[in-house]
């Protein structure tokens, strides 16, 4: 059995948005006991991560070591990018997107995610404005 669908996440502008609860009510509709449910984000410019969710500092500490590792292409440091088409974020996201996952695989166990207890699954927006972002789901069991 296998069972699909697609989320739509909007954001803000950069950072983590956190869509756990999505992803379980998922995987608790589907009434599976077991199987893997693999994430998938159909955009160039973020990506997801699976991270801390109790405290709030590791998001922020996330994004602003990206934004100092992969800088805005405005900073003197970034003269050398060439694609600038949607901005000075365009180039920038799509580096941080290359750096970290576009896809998750979780497994599912007793009808719920194998998640640890503080991690909590996130879409990681890389670009200045704000977006509609869509992931698909698959559970397969």
């Amino acid at each position: 059995m296998t069972r699909q669908t697609i989320l739509t996440i909007e954001t803000r502008g950069p950072g983590l948005y956190e869509f756990t609860d999505r992803a379980i009510a998922f995987v608790k509709a589907s009434g599976e006991a077991g199987g893997l449910l693999t994430l998938f984000v159909r955009h160039t410019s973020c990506s997801l991560l699976i991270q801390e969710n109790a405290d709030p500092d590791v998001r922020v500490d996330l994004d602003t070591f990206f934004r100092r590792l992969v800088p805005s292409a405005d900073d003197p440091a970034m003269a050398y990018l060439v694609h600038r088409d949607e901005g000075p974020d365009d180039m920038p996201a799509h580096i941080k997107a290359a750096l970290t996952p576009v896809s998750l695989s979780i497994p599912v166990m007793g009808g719920r995610l194998a998640l640890g207890t503080w991690q909590g699954i996130y879409l990681f927006e890389h670009r200045q404005r704000p977006h509609r972002r869509e992931v698909a789901l698959h559970l397969s069991v």
